[in-house]
């Protein structure tokens, strides 16, 4: 039994019309008739709230009908599966190509058409896809942002959230004209790509969206260390030297690359000491964290145990202050024993002190 048949049985049960439930369910009473009459695939549970609202209304069990529009949607897609890819319509093309660049729309025109649906096609269009739905997604529930939509695509409230629930299922392969002229082309305000390196740019409109710009790109990074060092096995078997080492400082020391050296326990046991030396580090949010007093410990669950002691800057300004101090103190005495010195030494003895010691 699918989902299109439990809502039909249940309407009539109840003596219901499907534009009762479309009423509740926030849609139009065509894409309630489309999705009974198996027209249009039932959608993607996740990506939806449409299931929740006629479940209520049929006074279904919570979550039947999700279960059963998943269950029917993976037989579905299990039969399409093995269906060669479409390429896309040509609004749909050509919308794509109108948001970019001017100076770049001949060039990436040509590579367009070499192939029906060539692969920077489908991942230009699916990142714009990825974009926008995941707005759309954010925005389902939000009747402010559905009519300022549905305003700018001359639609009323109940087709907008109708389009919506379709244009969260579309994927790069089944993307319509009708979901680009409802969502690509009012929330896209442009998109650029870097053809050597594939980095992705994507712009949308600052009225419609609160973050508006959207980079994407390639990073280079470094490959993990197959296996963990002989020497960190060592150093950390050695429950002495490493029993109190934590996990983030574990991970770290397991993140060291050596370029085909191989380092010895020793050199892991001094690394875990500098990593909690205080004086190697400074504070790294200024602007967040307050500037902490000498005396004071470090805020609890810092990267790394040497917060537990003083700040570096308070150390380092308090070894200056102490270097001064003892500059003062050793040039006060140096004076001091000076003046001692001075007192000491034998002068002109007056003539009634002469007569006296005589």
């Amino acid at each position: 039994m699918d989902v299109c048949l439990v809502i039909k049985l249940r309407l009539e049960e109840l003596g219901l019309e499907q534009r009762d439930l479309a009423a509740a369910a926030e849609v139009t009473e065509s894409y309630i008739s489309q999705l009974l009459t198996r027209k249009k695939l039932p959608p993607e549970p996740g990506r939806t709230d449409i299931y929740d609202k006629m479940g209520k209304f049929l006074k279904l069990p919570i979550g039947s009908l999700t279960k059963l529009a998943d269950l029917q949607r993976k037989e579905v897609l299990k039969r399409n599966l093995d269906d060669p890819p479409k390429p896309l319509f040509k609004e749909v093309r050509e919308l794509i190509l109108r948001k970019c660049p001017p100076a770049k729309e001949k060039q990436i025109r040509v590579i367009f058409e070499k192939q029906p649906f060539g692969e920077l096609e489908r991942l230009v269009t699916q990142k714009l896809l990825d974009v926008v739905k995941r707005v759309a997604k954010d925005e389902l529930e939000s009747e402010t942002w559905l009519h300022s939509v549905a305003r700018l695509s001359g639609r009323s409230y109940e087709t907008m959230r109708v389009s919506i629930l379709e244009f969260l299922d579309a994927d790069a392969f089944n993307v319509s004209a009708e979901n680009c002229g409802s969502f690509l082309d009012p929330l896209i305000e442009s998109w650029d790509i870097d053809l050597a390196t594939f980095a992705m740019e994507i712009v949308l409109n600052r009225r419609l969206t609160p973050g508006y710009a959207k980079k994407f790109e390639f990073v280079e990074r470094e490959s993990a260390q197959a296996d963990e060092e002989p020497g960190l096995k060592e150093f950390l078997r050695n429950g002495s030297v490493s029993g109190d080492a934590t996990g983030e400082e574990i991970e770290f020391l397991k993140k060291l690359m050596f370029n085909g050296k191989h380092p010895t326990p020793l050199y892991y046991y001094r690394e875990l000491q500098n990593l909690r030396d205080p004086l190697h580090f400074r504070t790294l949010t200024a602007q967040t964290l307050q500037k902490k007093t000498l005396g004071q410990s470090q805020p609890k669950g810092s990267v790394a145990p040497m917060h537990k002691y003083l700040e570096a800057d308070g150390i380092e300004k308090q070894m200056q202050l102490n270097g001064r101090k003892r500059a003062i103190q050793g040039w006060a005495g140096g004076r001091g024993n000076t003046t001692k010195q001075q007192r000491g030494k034998p002068g002109k003895v007056s003539p009634a002190r002469t007569k006296k010691l005589l």
